[in-house]
């Protein structure tokens, strides 16, 4: 299979504060693999440096093969959906609004646009709620909308930062049910997680982060193994 995303040597640093160091690793077309560790391990960094978000201080990160992110940045940022662990949305933008712009933004053909926002927000249980602004709504009913805008477009590389958190019982089922169709298709998936037991029947490989350093990394059914060995 072909690598979907390379990240190779990648350091980030804030003045003498090392927050990566060193990390490479490849993710696979149509694999999804869990980015565990403890709070601090640099998860969330490393998924942010993936995104642009975070500024890398050396390093490179290359979808498909062609797309760098330092010099192809417009196609490599298209080539990306994003959902991170406390809801960005915009103040002045309804949640209607929100899944618009994200379809404009990725040039999604209007009546698929509007297809799939009418299966989201029936599967989400957002009906009613798709005139209001993000104040009116509850954290779960934000964690809903950003979840809605970044399944909508059909891209070969999903963030997850925490996939499940702030999300109802229900709603977890159903965005489980979306991304096993989504890696079904081809999309690749990297998600943070503290509850590896959680994705462990969605994720096919992990990656172990302590400190800044990948530790371990391997197939899903080996981390129990290694975590005993560490605890021994």
């Amino acid at each position: 299979m072909n690598n979907l995303l390379i990240v190779k040597n990648l350091e980030v640093a804030i003045k003498e504060n090392k927050l990566l160091d060193n990390i490479s690793f490849t993710l696979s077309e149509g694999s999804v693999v869990a980015l565990v560790g403890h709070n601090g391990a640099g998860k969330s960094t490393l998924m942010k440096t993936i995104m642009g978000i975070q500024e890398k201080n050396d390093g490179e990160i290359i979808i498909d093969e062609k797309y760098n992110q330092d010099t192809n940045y417009l196609d490599y940022k298209k080539k990306i959906a994003f959902i991170p662990e406390e809801p960005l949305l915009m103040s002045e933008l309804t949640a209607m609004q929100h899944f618009q712009l994200y379809g404009k933004s990725y040039q999604m053909e209007e009546d698929e646009l509007k297809r799939r926002i009418e299966r989201y927000v029936e599967g989400f249980e957002l009906q009613g709620k798709l005139n209001e602004y993000p104040e009116s709504l509850s954290k779960g009913m934000r964690q809903k909308v950003q979840t809605i805008c970044a399944m909508l477009p059909d891209v070969p590389l999903l963030l997850i930062d925490e996939p499940f958190m702030g999300l109802d019982i229900y709603a977890v089922d159903y965005f489980e049910e979306i991304l096993r169709e989504k890696v079904a298709c081809g999309t690749s998936i990297l998600l943070t997680t503290h509850q590896i037991k959680r994705v462990k029947d969605l994720a096919d490989h992990f990656i172990l982060l302590q400190e800044g350093e990948i530790i371990h990394k391997g197939k899903i059914a080996e981390f129990e193994t290694i975590k005993r060995r560490r605890e021994e």
